[in-house]
């Protein structure tokens, strides 16, 4: 006898877990990427470009841009309902989730967090509106997962800094008003906040990517970049200040590859549904049943560990090692979940017509930025051992 289709967090009552505040939050943005993000974000994809100025005010006006962080024309939203808004984003797409993360989690943050007065009265306001649209410098050409290597270096001259340098994998570089920049100095690595009018910045866009392609991917070049001292984050020094706002992105990123891997599972499963070979539907055959269990399984125990990171934040009980154990295991697991959603679409399954090879490719990206999977074992594994052994 058969019953009504569930869709798979039903089966895990995950809204039961959730205040009436932070469904709310989700829905809306929800809602938004359903309207603005679906019926566009394939062509975008296709065509390699992304409307990134228009999305970021619409985002301001949304109210996602530095959600969680407090004052300045932000919202103030505790971590989980930011959580669930970067799910609904990348359930959208992983570019349109890393404008908003990079803007919030990464540039906003790091001027919220060690910024002076000053240059948070000057950019915070403006960059939760989306009037301003910033980027965030620390991955070079040949130093990754090893930042402390940078070769991109700060110098005095006398009350000024002259910044020399290039960063690269930049999200937003070609568009963005102003980069966050992290620099060699004299007193350890420090970070500047450059204006991208400044004389002697560049930023190329790169091109031929089959992963983001709907997002801004640029080189950033700094040539004699001549900056006053104010421009330097007086709050913090040493790779504590980058990591720190990697760790803020890293959290959404552990929420955000659930919102493609569940697109990709709704996908595959009403496609199941309707797709009939030797006279019924492939959802009615014990294999393709079995990968469908399998990733609402994986799908489920993600959004569970999710949602305990959120609850440890909001506590201000979480440890860098947990926000390595949420964005290791999710985006590995939501990469291997559209992998296998690939395979229910067959054919189809490599066309933009729907979504999930989109959402593949995009994930292949995640699973390496912001740390790569082999970095957050790593850390896991030093926690474990107390030994280190990337050094």
């Amino acid at each position: 006898m058969s019953s009504a289709p569930r869709q798979p967090l039903e089966l895990f009552a995950i809204d039961g877990l959730l205040t009436e505040e932070e469904r709310a939050i989700r829905d809306v943005v929800r809602d938004f990427v359903e309207r603005r993000i679906k019926p566009e974000v394939a062509d975008w994809f296709e065509a390699g470009t992304i409307p990134a100025r228009e999305l970021a005010r619409e985002f301001g006006e949304l109210g996602v841009l530095g959600m969680h962080l407090e004052g300045y024309g932000c919202a103030g939203t505790n971590a989980v309902s930011y959580g669930l808004a970067a799910m609904e984003l990348e359930a959208g797409d992983s570019g349109i989730r890393s404008l908003v993360s990079v803007q919030g989690s990464l540039a906003m943050y790091a001027i919220h967090a060690f910024g002076s007065d000053e240059q948070k009265d000057e950019w915070l306001p403006r960059m939760a509106k989306g009037e301003a649209i910033g980027c965030f410098g620390l991955t070079e050409a040949d130093f990754g997962s090893n930042p402390s290597g940078m070769r991109t270096a700060a110098k005095r001259d006398g009350d000024d800094w002259v910044l020399d340098g290039s960063k690269m994998w930049i999200t937003n570089g070609t568009v963005a008003d102003v980069a966050i920049v992290w620099a060699q100095t004299d007193d350890g690595i420090r970070g500047f906040v450059v204006p991208t009018d400044t004389a002697g910045f560049s930023a190329r866009e790169i091109h031929k990517k089959m992963s983001l392609r709907a997002s801004v991917t640029a080189e950033l070049v700094f040539d004699g970049v001549r900056l006053p001292a104010s421009a330097m984050l007086p709050g913090v020094r040493g790779l504590k200040g980058p990591l720190a706002c990697l760790n803020e992105a890293r959290f959404g990123i552990a929420y955000g590859t659930l919102g493609a891997a569940r697109d990709c599972l709704e996908t595959a499963l009403s496609y199941a549904i309707d797709r009939e070979q030797f006279d019924k539907p492939i959802a009615g055959y014990q294999m393709t049943q079995q990968k469908l269990t399998d990733m609402t399984l994986e799908l489920g125990k993600g959004m569970l560990l999710a949602i305990h990171l959120g609850r440890l934040k909001d506590a201000h009980a979480i440890t860098p090692e947990q926000v390595s154990l949420g964005k290791l295991n999710n985006a590995r697991e939501s990469l291997a979940i559209a992998r296998e959603c690939r395979s229910i679409l067959g054919g189809n399954g490599i066309t933009l017509e729907y979504p999930v090879i989109r959402h593949m490719n995009n994930l292949e990206s995640v699973f390496t930025y912001e740390g790569t999977n082999e970095m957050h074992t790593l850390i896991i594994g030093q926690a474990l051992t107390g030994i280190p052994a990337f050094r």
